[in-house]
């Protein structure tokens, strides 16, 4: 992969300098702290649909969703049905009441929005939210950041930690400059990146491979399990839950702060419809090329061993297909999905620590000026952390899935928040303790399903099967109704009058 090194490289630095240009101009557009955590609540439904979906995925779609579509065939397309109801509930379903309350209450966070709504005066809401976004976010970015050393290592031969490090660097420079502008304006250009490479990939492959027909002979021959919905499994009880593990990483989208925090940037919310249409037609073609470049590249491939998971499947790919100038650009494109979501989440994770507790519970006379300062001091830390946490992994792990490794921060994120915001929009005996019950319910249930239910006789099969976001999920939103159920009718969004 060391041919045409300039070129890529030239590529790469390109690339570089559009997203430290784009932080440097969001920095000039900065003026206060709503400006530095939510655009100023200005943002229109091109920009914000870009950034969803930017931000919603990461290096699982590029190197994780394209190597399941190699490793498992045809069964990642629930994945991408998953994910298609997913987005289509967020934007139809949930962001116009999310959008009317978030700009009632005059919320720039996702804590703020769920205090207000519930009434909650302890702040317990928002330091169970601060401590699982830090928590989960950490080991998120971290998945990123080791994705980002792998994209470096695989496409330009440089070693894993250097180009984790120039990666970390790069993304660290921009987003403490502009803050939440610079993180959407250069997820509009990554996003835009990411689908034109997913679409464009999957075509030449096929091309190349000699047709569809050739491709499905090639999978035929290879592995006729490859071809079927449920990888061969037939309908069992596994093969149910496996498809349902893989539908579920829809739910994340239900209520994600990193993702829902752009319906409460949205200018008004007149946006959401045509905003909802971009974003559903990018999921449909980003997924669906991500899936379909797997199962075309392992036919093209045939015979070459495509990594853990077969998460190497782009690079090799992309290698033997194009000349190295666009071979950089895909690097660019691999290295998009991973900034896209790293900016993000630290954002979020930021404005949590910073503003959600030390401000709001601790320091509630700190100045705007003084915040921003302190926000990006905590977000530069935090980012070393997940640092750390992707080097630590590296060291001690050489075989790892960067598929499962990234759905492991979703889901504690998405288990935390997503069954309290949905709750909170549509169910209106919610109390705040309900809501506190349900975070912590949430938080708990991740590693709980993860690695302790799985060990169960009987039972974990299913459940490692199933995956942990669904169980943790459904844990969450159960504990949130019985606990709103048992609490005084009076601390409920309905007695207080605010439906």
């Amino acid at each position: 992969m060391g041919s045409g090194l300039l070129e890529k490289t030239i590529a790469v630095l390109l690339y570089a300098a559009v997203l430290l240009a784009l932080g440097q101009l969001a920095s000039r557009r900065m003026k206060d702290l709503r400006d530095y955590f939510a655009g100023g609540k200005q943002l229109g439904f091109l920009s914000v649909a870009f950034s969803a979906r930017a931000t919603g995925e990461s290096a699982w779609l590029l190197l994780g969703l394209t190597g399941m579509g190699a490793f498992v065939g045809v069964k990642a397309f629930w994945v991408v049905l998953g994910e298609l109801l997913g987005v289509a509930l967020a934007w139809f379903a949930m962001a116009g009441p999310f959008k009317r309350l978030t700009d009632r209450y005059d919320s720039i966070t996702i804590p703020d929005y769920l205090e207000s709504r519930l009434g909650d005066q302890s702040r317990r809401i928002r330091i169970i939210a601060a401590g699982a976004l830090v928590v989960f976010v950490t080991i998120y970015v971290s998945a990123q950041i080791d994705a980002t050393g792998q994209a470096f290592e695989q496409f330009l031969g440089w070693n894993y930690f250097t180009g984790a490090l120039v990666g970390f660097a790069i993304v660290l420079v921009y987003i403490t400059s502009g803050g939440f502008l610079a993180v959407v304006w250069s997820d509009v250009f990554q996003g835009a990146l990411m689908v034109v490479g997913l679409v464009v990939l999957p075509i030449v492959g096929l091309i190349h491979a000699g047709g569809l027909t050739a491709v499905v002979s090639s999978l035929q021959a290879q592995d006729p399990a490859l071809l079927s919905p449920t990888a061969g499994a037939g309908l069992t009880a596994l093969s149910v839950a496996s498809v349902l593990g893989l539908m579920a990483i829809g739910l994340g989208f239900l209520g994600s702060p990193q993702v829902f925090v752009r319906f409460l940037a949205l200018r008004d919310s007149s946006e959401i419809s045509r905003g909802a249409a971009v974003a559903i037609a990018w999921t449909l073609l980003a997924d669906t090329g991500a899936v379909c470049t797997g199962l075309i590249g392992r036919t093209l491939l045939l015979g070459r061993e495509l990594g853990t998971g077969g998460q190497d499947v782009l690079p090799l790919m992309i290698e033997s297909l194009f000349p190295p100038l666009i071979v950089g650009l895909y690097i660019a494109i691999v290295l998009s999905a991973i900034m896209s979501t790293i900016d993000s989440l630290l954002v979020v994770a930021g404005s949590a620590a910073v503003r959600d507790y030390y401000q709001q519970v601790r320091r509630p006379d700190l100045e705007d000026r003084a915040l921003i300062r302190t926000s990006r001091r905590v977000t530069v830390a935090l980012a070393f952390i997940a640092l750390a946490i992707a080097m630590s992994v590296a060291l001690l792990t050489e075989e790892r899935s960067i598929f499962w490794f990234v759905i492991f921060g979703w889901s504690g994120i998405a288990a935390t928040f997503c069954p309290t915001i949905i709750l909170s929009l549509f169910w209106p005996r919610l109390t705040a303790r309900g809501a506190q019950a349900a975070m912590i319910a949430g938080f708990v249930s991740v590693p709980l399903f993860k690695f302790v239910v799985v060990r169960v006789a009987v039972i974990g099969p299913l459940f490692e099967t199933l995956e942990e976001l669904a169980p943790a999920f459904l844990v969450s939103l159960l504990v949130g109704v019985l606990v709103s159920l048992l609490d005084r009718p009076a601390a409920s969004i309905a007695a207080r009058g605010d439906c």
